[in-house]
């Protein structure tokens, strides 16, 4: 049975301010309607606390886009330090965390990029470059944004086969590296190892 005080907590949620004029049926149909529940109140509640719980590393001397795609990796589900590093180092490799960087320097819309890899992880292959546009456009994105692109990065299949190898914490960067190969799958390994090694030294925990 709804109490008084779950209709009073609901009124608050919903902006319900004239609780007077409007009828006790009315206040619990929208409540129904707006799947407005003490239940998904404490699921909430206890969302949170876990994600509390969960460390979070930062890189205080990172750029925007640097920050925003460490903390896109953690909200994923990937925690491991030195997994969230490789990460990070291999997409220092490819674009130097810019979004609409053509291959061979050029900084250009996703639709005037005509030869070579595009974006953060430098996609090449048509059936790569053609799924950005397509998880574009279903998604109402642009496909030369940062966002755009990390949604779309944990959608492929590459991503897909080397994804339980990121989440499984307390391994090493060689670990974490065979699962990027498994992600991007490079012809030149560069620099790929020692910019990983610097992020491992760039990361912190945040502490409350």
């Amino acid at each position: 049975m709804i109490n008084f005080l779950t209709i009073t907590s609901a009124v608050g949620i919903l902006g319900l301010t004239n609780v007077a004029a409007t009828p006790l049926s009315e206040i619990l149909n929208e409540m129904e309607t707006e799947n407005i529940a003490e239940e998904l109140v404490q699921e909430i509640q206890e969302q949170e606390i876990v994600s509390d719980k969960e460390p979070r590393w930062v890189c205080e001397n990172c750029n925007e886009n640097e920050r925003v795609t460490l903390a896109f990796f953690q909200d994923y589900g990937i925690t491991d330090k030195y997994a969230l590093a490789t990460l990070m180092g291999n997409i220092q490799q490819e674009s130097r965390f810019t979004p609409n960087i053509c291959e061979g320097g050029a900084r250009v819309s996703y639709h005037r990029c005509y030869h070579g890899g595009y974006g953060l992880i430098q996609w090449t292959t048509y059936g790569r470059y053609h799924g950005l546009g397509h998880h574009a456009r279903i998604t109402g994105g642009d496909p030369s944004s940062l966002k755009t692109q990390l949604s779309y990065l944990v959608t492929e299949r590459e991503w897909k086969a080397a994804e339980p190898r990121f989440k499984n914490p307390g391994q090493s960067i060689g670990y974490y590296m065979n699962g990027a190969y498994t992600w991007l799958g490079w012809g030149i390994h560069g620099n790929r190892t020692h910019y990983s090694n610097q992020y491992v030294n760039r990361l912190t925990q945040l502490t409350s």
